[in-house]
């Protein structure tokens, strides 16, 4: 028993918040990721009620959301994060060196080329060792942007209009990001540890104060009684998505504890339990784990609505320019 405290100390990020780890008996990895997450809303609502379009300039939100995006990795993952900031710089070397034409093919080559090699280090070197909440996933994010932005600069560049679909000519990309932009997008503290991925110009509008126009000018606002664009605010559906990562919490505390997946692999249970009872057994420790992810795919939207990259307008009844991906349909697979 004087070793059980051992598993919760296990990270590579900070260990400022060991005492509550050790209190509570979850591992301080996913208490850090949990904390990032909860600090991140609370930047969220500060970000946009004092560093508002209408209050900072583009520059200092560019760069207050990068700065805190980076201590969010270095505080999660510790010197792991570097794995992150390797990716970015690489990535943005290519961004400005290569050819327009061929810029998305090494964008993509390079970043998963990487995001490969350190998968194959988790299982080869590592042996699946590292952490629940390990540098992977941001790393998945990051990579799945850097490809997503190579592709829309290349429909922007190298590309005719008439060649691009209405969607491929809405989100091209006219002009290649300059380094701070580029880090802003990429490392930003509202999507840094766990998503979700948002397109380039969208998320150049949101920091220029335009996102929301942009959406509502699309409804016919003035029919509904409006004399001026109105300011949608995203409290309702923070409050919403809160609700729902709260029951996922209470979840996880309960049905997660209760079945854990290490199980599956004991000699016992392999060598004395029905093949019939094991399979059942494995599907429903599966099922079990889920709302660990639930909870974390929907927490993390929560930063953004608050910051407003989503925003719930009432005049249109409906979310706009970001919505995170089903996390249900995500984990629908049995392989969580």
């Amino acid at each position: 028993m004087a070793e059980a405290p051992a598993a919760p100390h296990r990270t590579t990020g900070s260990t400022l918040l060991h005492p509550l780890s050790a209190l509570l008996g979850i591992p301080l990895d996913q208490i850090n990721f949990v904390a990032c997450q909860l600090f991140a809303l609370l930047a969220a609502f500060w970000f946009r009620i004092y560093l508002g379009p209408s209050h900072a300039s583009s520059a200092v939100r560019h760069a207050f959301a990068t700065l805190f995006g980076i201590y969010f990795a270095v505080f999660c993952f510790g010197w792991y994060s570097i794995h992150l900031f390797v990716l970015v710089m690489m990535n943005y070397g290519i961004m400005n060196t290569a050819s327009i034409p061929n810029i998305h093919r090494y964008s993509f080559v390079v970043a998963m080329g990487y995001l490969t090699l350190c998968h194959i280090s988790r299982i080869y070197i590592f042996h699946y060792g590292i952490l629940t909440t390990d540098f992977s996933g941001p790393l998945m994010i990051i990579t799945q942007k850097i490809t997503t932005l190579a592709c829309q600069l290349h429909d922007g560049i190298g590309r005719q209009a008439e060649e691009l679909t209405a969607e491929q000519n809405r989100l091209a990309v006219k002009t290649r990001p300059s380094l701070l932009e580029y880090l802003s997008y990429l490392l930003n503290f509202m999507s840094i540890i766990a998503g979700p991925c948002s397109n380039y110009k969208d998320y150049i509008a949101f920091i220029e104060g335009r996102h929301v126009h942009m959406k509502l000018l699309e409804v016919n606002w003035k029919q509904k009684g409006y004399d001026r664009l109105p300011d949608p605010s995203p409290t309702g559906a923070v409050m919403y998505k809160l609700c729902i990562t709260l029951v996922s919490l209470v979840l996880f505390l309960t049905l997660t504890k209760n079945f854990p997946m290490a199980y599956i692999v004991d000699n016992e249970f392999l060598d004395k339990t029905p093949f019939l009872s094991r399979l059942g057994y494995l599907y429903v420790v599966t099922q079990a784990a889920k709302p660990k992810y639930y909870f974390a795919w929907t927490l993390a939207p929560c930063g953004i609505a608050q910051g407003t990259v989503k925003v719930l307008a009432e005049t249109a009844g409906k979310h706009f320019l970001l919505s995170e991906e089903d996390s249900h349909a995500i984990v629908r697979e049995p392989c969580c």
